[in-house]
């Protein structure tokens, strides 16, 4: 089953060797690390979202496993709520790392898309047995119904949208970071440190019907790997100068990570 759907006119797109075409002769060339730009001309991808040393550092530093326990629940959620031969999909994919991990150990159809063109072409080296393309997480090019669990870690939340390509009875998971993720890094970085406040995303028309909390610490012990979790964070974005000095000291850094699974099922309507 073809799930894609072309980005301008909605007709389905059909893989012909290395290019998807639809019906009404739209085209989309398959780059040659594997994956397919699926955003309007005038949006390449090239220049949205992290740059290429940000996203091969978020690549490293997801390989190293620090983050491995969020994975292994993912990966756990997906084999009880899907079965062998299902469609899933990874929402803002990122650099494949959690896709690779799921697909590592689950006998499923795997999808991903990003934004970022250079998180998507990461994705696509790593080989698996799986489809990633670029696209908006606004305007999916999949077809309504066509998935039948999809996950959704740390990006913005399009409820609508995600309702759309679920399948009657399918789930999302999506993660919120729980109430001491990174403290230790918040620890360093500001003169009073706070706790995160474990906000659930709106999600009208999706049904909450499981959460797991997945709780660890890590400790990092190069200034790549801080430098890494750093760029990964919104604290980046926002951190005063005094701050970033004091992290930039550091050569070692320990800290909680904390992650909140939140399983949404969309309903049938009969």
């Amino acid at each position: 089953m073809e799930i894609m759907k072309c980005p301008v006119c909605g007709q389905a797109l059909i893989s012909d060797n290395r290019i998807w075409r639809c019906t009404n002769r739209h085209s989309y060339d398959v780059a040659k690390e594997g994956y397919v730009n699926l955003l309007s001309a005038h949006r390449s991808g090239d220049k949205i979202g992290d740059n290429r040393e940000m996203a091969l550092s978020r690549r490293d530093f997801l390989n190293k496993g620090y983050y491995a326990p969020l994975a292994e629940a993912v990966t756990e959620c997906l084999s009880r709520y899907s079965s062998d031969g299902d469609t899933v999909l990874d929402i803002c994919c990122g650099e494949g790392y959690y896709t690779a991990y799921a697909a590592q150990r689950l006998n499923r159809r795997f999808y991903g898309f990003d934004l970022s063109k250079n998180m998507v072409r990461l994705a696509a080296k790593r080989k698996l047995d799986a489809r990633f393309f670029v696209a908006n997480i606004a305007a999916i090019p999949i077809a309504d119904g066509a998935v039948k669990a999809a996950f959704h870690l740390f990006a913005p939340f399009h409820a609508a949208e995600f309702r759309r390509i679920l399948a009657d009875d399918s789930v999302l998971i999506t993660a919120i970071p729980g109430r001491d993720h990174l403290y230790g890094l918040k620890e360093v970085l500001y003169d009073q440190p706070y706790r995160n406040d474990e906000k659930e995303p709106s999600a009208e028309g999706l049904t909450a019907i499981e959460r797991i909390r997945v709780r660890g610490e890590i400790t990092l012990h190069s200034r790549e790997d801080i430098d890494a979790l750093f760029q990964m964070t919104p604290y980046y974005y926002h951190t005063p100068s005094d701050g970033m000095k004091r992290l930039e000291e550091r050569t070692t850094l320990t800290t909680p990570i904390e992650f909140i699974l939140i399983i949404y099922q969309k309903a049938s309507l009969w």
